[in-house]
């Protein structure tokens, strides 16, 4: 298992970002526990205004909902760190924090799909439902590897990478682009991964 043991260690783009703005999180985390909010509070506001920002999307607002996106990315980040800091940080938090940017990819999502279906625009439809399957497939297949004791961050394209990718894109108002890179690479990480879970599976049983 020593192999599988080195896999873990490897790091996403957020895990990397996460170490490398450690000192302003642990200060701004400071800051908003000492004024009573919660970790579990800021969740939910990144969910709120991620909705709002879809809310925008659906209208066709695709500049303002994509500025609203982008300065929820941060929350993502405190919520964790503000846990940490408060010593609260706990697998059941954990879970809550994943199940809930789901929520978010989704909500974000499902905005751009009922602009595009109200619009008539059929490859926006097809790009952003092949988006959000993909997107959703990269999370599932770590989390259903895990369950089984194989994990697996390998992929080009984590959140990190489709938050910057679609959020950019939103706000220059070609996001057709970034949601065409996101169908396209979240779907080859999905497959990156299984192939990695299929040789971890593989060395376990060599061992």
């Amino acid at each position: 298992m020593e192999q599988a043991k080195d896999h873990k260690e490897k790091n996403t783009l957020t895990d990397r970002f996460r170490k490398i703005f450690r000192g302003i999180l642990n200060t701004i985390g400071s800051f908003l526990n000492g004024i009573g909010l919660t970790p579990n509070a800021m969740t939910i506001l990144g969910l709120i205004g991620n909705t709002i920002g879809a809310v925008f999307l659906a209208r066709g607002q695709m500049t303002i909902g994509g500025i609203i996106i982008l300065l929820m990315g941060p929350i993502d980040a405190l919520d964790g760190t503000m846990a940490r800091l408060r010593g609260m940080d706990s697998n059941f938090g954990a879970f809550v924090d994943s199940v809930t940017d789901r929520y978010s990819e989704l909500v974000i999502f499902g905005g751009l799909l009922y602009y595009y279906a109200t619009t008539g625009n059929t490859l926006g439809i097809i790009l952003v439902y092949l988006a959000a399957a993909g997107s959703v497939l990269v999370s599932y297949i770590r989390a259903r590897g895990q369950s089984l004791g194989w994990d697996t961050k390998v992929g080009i394209l984590t959140r990190m990478e489709r938050y910057l990718i679609l959020a950019p894109t939103l706000i220059l108002n070609i996001e057709l682009w970034g949601i065409l890179i996101i169908a396209i690479f979240a779907n080859i990480t999905a497959f990156q991964r299984i192939f990695d879970v299929r040789r971890q599976a593989h060395q376990e049983r060599k061992e």
